[in-house]
């Protein structure tokens, strides 16, 4: 009797925790250019540095010569204005060159010549 109140008890409990909306959400990745004014190396090092940090940045590239920045985010962790201004905090104020989009998960296809 005990032991059927316990595996009860317990698949209760497994029930609760995994079927959470914690962990049904998925990560809503959107990839967002913003134009930024780095002037060297070291300014893409202090940008990627302090932006990494950031609450749901999964990934951050600086352009040096095209001064752009490339951050993809979790759309359901922040947005893009709290992006920017993390970038103010930081002394290097950026602005939206293209709007975000939703990363897409592909595979290359071998292309036929």
């Amino acid at each position: 009797m005990r032991k059927n109140i316990f595996m009860t008890v317990m698949v209760c409990i497994l029930c609760a925790v995994f079927c959470t909306p914690a962990f049904a959400a998925k990560a809503d990745k959107q990839v967002v250019v913003l134009s930024c004014d780095p002037h060297c190396q070291g300014c893409c090092d202090k940008i990627m540095k302090n932006i990494a940090f950031e609450k749901g940045v999964k990934d951050i590239v600086c352009d040096l010569e095209e001064k752009t920045v490339t951050v993809t985010y979790d759309a359901n962790k922040t947005n893009v204005p709290t992006l920017l201004k993390a970038f103010d905090k930081i002394g290097k104020p950026a602005k939206v060159k293209r709007e975000p989009v939703a990363k897409q998960n592909f595979k290359l296809q071998p292309q036929k010549l």
